[in-house]
């Protein structure tokens, strides 16, 4: 299973973007997330969709991003908007996690992974 990751790029403090994850197969009862790492720091879970459909956010972007999917086109979403500096990093998917998994969750646990994605928020 390849995962392309798309959308990211430059954006100014307070602006939106929507990151996308292509896949080329995914079986939609599995748990999919989004991550973001920076230089020097963990790679840290930013939202979830576990195999129920139940979404779940880390705390610093509860209330501005939203992770979606679309099961037809295979693809898994992020909606980010109010975007702060802070959210600056590399954007990763993942997908094929347990089906019950939720944010906590960490990256390995996920059978297939991105490439990631720069995000880039200027103040």
């Amino acid at each position: 299973v390849q995962l392309v990751e798309s959308g990211g790029g430059p954006v100014q403090a307070g602006g939106s973007l929507r990151l996308s994850c292509a896949a080329s197969a995914y079986t939609d009862s599995n748990s999919m997330g989004w991550f973001r790492q920076t230089p020097g720091k963990e790679r840290e879970g930013v939202a979830n969709i576990n195999g129920r459909g139940s979404t779940s956010y880390a705390d610093s972007v509860k209330g501005r991003f939203t992770i979606s999917k679309d099961n037809a086109k295979k693809t898994l979403y992020l909606q980010m908007n109010s975007l702060k500096p802070e959210d600056t990093a590399m954007y990763y998917c993942a997908t094929g996690g347990p089906p019950l998994c939720g944010i906590g969750c960490v990256w390995f646990v996920y059978k297939y992974r991105g490439q990631g994605t720069q995000v880039t928020v200027s103040s």
